[in-house]
């Protein structure tokens, strides 16, 4: 079976016209009508009634007819990747990524878009969330990967939903919470909390020992999560941290309930604004990504 062949089935299926599919599709009759018998032929049957008045489907016509729509459109599909990926021979792309993120979890994205698109070199930029968005909103990111509390909701934005993380307690091996499941909020009070700068959760956490009036000592922050990780191993406090966002290999971790705290991380671009073919080759590669293994 040759394209051609699909093209001019196709054709002749929706005008039901040999003359007029011919003329669509810029070649003779006896050209047109020697593609369809012999895709004919292949299929093991007709295609069409030909009448002097009326040209329809056969009932092999009609089962067909659906599965060609569907070759053609995946050709055409193939044809569009061919040229975007001749395009991606070379150029950059700046992606913002939410500092508090652990790097563990878009190794694989990174790796699959490699493999991809070798000519394309990532400039990766670390930021908080609040400044990834100016940043994207100056021009200055191409693409961003972050999560606020209540969500992006800036109409500037087009927001991809990824991958969703829960809260965890990390601590010591040794530490009371080790004999635990689950931690509560209240199990909390009187506990040394060390605390991450950079969480964009930060005063939505804080404001929630406030309201339940859990009491916690605050001897260190620190912008940067690894210092805090290995404070932490170290038995000089416990903090909360996004799941996949644990580096520091012996931290015991417990997930945190009543009230359970997670985040929504997304994939994010200017609506509106025009975009490189590696732009695009970046958000579905993001957005097709098996972010659940």
């Amino acid at each position: 079976m040759e394209m051609h062949q699909v093209r001019y089935f196709l054709a002749v299926s929706e005008l039901l016209n040999f003359t007029r599919a011919a003329e669509r599709c810029n070649v003779s009759q006896p050209a047109l009508t020697r593609a369809i018998k012999n895709l004919e032929d292949e299929l093991g049957g007709p295609l069409f009634h030909r009448e002097r008045t009326n040209t329809h489907l056969t009932e092999l016509g009609r089962m067909m007819q659906p599965h060609l729509i569907e070759v053609l459109a995946q050709s055409e599909a193939a044809k569009v990747r061919a040229r975007e990926f001749g395009k991606l021979g070379g150029g950059q792309l700046s992606v913002g990524i939410m500092c508090t993120l652990g790097p563990a979890r878009l190794l694989g994205l990174m790796k699959g878009f490699r493999e991809r698109y070798p000519g394309i070199e990532i400039n990766l930029r670390d930021a908080k969330g609040q400044f990834l968005e100016e940043m994207l909103a100056a021009g200055e990111l191409d693409v961003a990967i972050y999560g606020l509390p209540g969500g992006i909701t800036d109409v500037r934005f087009h927001v991809m939903r990824l991958f969703d993380e829960r809260f965890l307690i990390a601590c010591a091996p040794g530490h009371r919470f080790e004999g635990k499941r689950k931690i509560r909020l209240s199990d909390m009070d009187g506990e040394r909390y060390l605390f991450r700068a950079n969480c964009e959760y930060g005063d939505h956490i804080r404001e929630l020992y406030r309201s339940n009036d859990v009491k916690i000592e605050r001897p260190y922050r620190s912008e940067r999560d690894d210092w805090i990780q290995s404070m932490v191993k170290a038995g000089l406090g416990v903090t909360s941290i996004p799941e996949f966002a644990v580096s520091i290999d012996g931290l015991v971790t417990r997930e945190l309930i009543e009230p359970q705290i997670s985040r929504t991380i997304n994939l994010v671009t200017v609506r509106g604004r025009p975009h490189s073919p590696a732009v695009g080759a970046f958000v579905r590669e993001a957005v097709g990504f098996d972010w659940m293994a």
